[in-house]
């Protein structure tokens, strides 16, 4: 999110009720100090920076990954079919461009392909596009299968969940954390992970730590028994929706909403996702889904686009993994790993140093 013109395009786009972004105004001042910090982050300087870090923690994940799909005993869906950026504009166009541009002088391989080469590799569903950059290494998964599979696999091997439980208070004692008090009761643990989304920054206040967040609310519907699918996952550019086939399915995910933690879903923004489709799949007819057939989710955005992820400078056995934004699925294996380090002091797989919580 936060990069050079997406201010300007974010004002234009709160004055469209279907647009892809929108902020809510409020008068609060968690909003107004993040807002601060991500005019501050909004820059070239800061993107090229950030750059090499995502890439790292994105490859580390997608090992993860490949790893867990190889060694756990269930399947995913795990598959390398790479990821297409469409785009219908000359201003998208150049902008892309020069993101290939950068993603190869990082060893990210990308190509730049024109409407004929894009339905090459699409050829069950008409492609309309002016073009668009193909990262041939990008890779996906069934979330909802994989996050299923997981618990239940973690259950048999002895985790204990205990859901339905509200934290409310922590007991703090010589720099550590001695309780965490619920309402069933207090818990004692050698380590304590933050890793609550949306809902962190309103957590670490309890604990004296500044975390600025805001959560980014945004839609899918999935459409059932497709039967021509597209092959490999694609992002309509200028919609900023995300399309991703999974088996005979093919979900359609978009927008970002800052509005605070809210559930009510805004029919309009998902229309705004239903009627980006044809532009991009002239012959695919999809219409508006039920409300209820509207999955939404609250994603926690940090100022800078960057995760939290690291151990709190003011309390010893407290560490943090939030703020992955739209990226939380794809960064979850890597903050997982990087997360066990910290808990068991070992030097990390990469560098943490622009992922530190207290960084603002």
């Amino acid at each position: 999110l936060a990069a050079p013109g997406m201010i300007s395009k974010g004002i234009k786009w709160m004055f469209n009720s279907t647009s892809p972004f929108y902020v809510k105004p409020r008068l609060s001042g968690d909003l107004l100090k993040w807002g601060y910090y991500f005019y501050k982050s909004a820059t070239k300087e800061h993107v090229e920076r950030s750059a090499n870090a995502l890439k790292e923690i994105s490859l580390l994940s997608k090992a993860m990954y490949k790893q867990m799909a190889s060694e756990l005993p269930f399947d995913f869906g795990y598959q390398e079919k790479g990821l297409l950026m469409l785009y219908q504009t000359k201003e998208t166009e150049h902008e892309e461009i020069a993101t290939a541009a950068m993603a190869n002088a990082h060893d990210i391989e990308a190509h730049i392909l024109t409407e004929a080469e894009i339905q090459k590799l699409e050829p069950n569903v008409k492609v309309k596009a002016r073009g668009g950059i193909y990262f041939p290494g990008d890779a996906h998964i069934t979330p909802q299968v994989f996050v299923a599979k997981l618990i239940q696999y973690l259950k048999e091997a002895g985790v204990v969940f205990q859901t339905s439980t509200t934290v409310h208070d922590f007991a703090i004692e010589n720099n550590f954390i001695r309780q965490v008090k619920t309402e069933r009761g207090d818990y004692t643990f050698d380590e304590v992970v933050i890793a609550t989304g949306s809902w962190s920054g309103l957590l670490t206040k309890r604990l004296g730590i500044s975390l600025p967040m805001q959560a980014g609310k945004g839609y899918s519907f999935t459409l059932n028994d497709v039967v021509k699918n597209t092959r490999i996952p694609s992002i309509f550019l200028e919609a900023r929706v995300a399309v991703t086939p999974m088996e005979n399915t093919l979900r359609f995910g978009g927008t970002m909403e800052i509005t605070g933690i809210d559930h009510r879903v805004n029919m309009n923004r998902v229309r705004g996702i239903v009627e980006s489709i044809p532009n991009y799949y002239p012959e695919m007819k999809v219409n508006m889904p039920k409300v209820e057939e509207v999955w939404h989710g609250l994603r926690p955005c940090s100022p800078d686009g960057l995760p939290y992820i690291g151990r709190s400078s003011s309390l010893k056995n407290l560490v943090i993994a939030s703020g992955h934004s739209m990226m939380g699925l794809s960064l979850g294996p890597g903050t997982g790993k990087l997360v066990s380090e910290l808990l068991e002091h070992k030097k990390s797989s990469i560098s943490l140093e622009l992922f530190k919580p207290l960084r603002f």
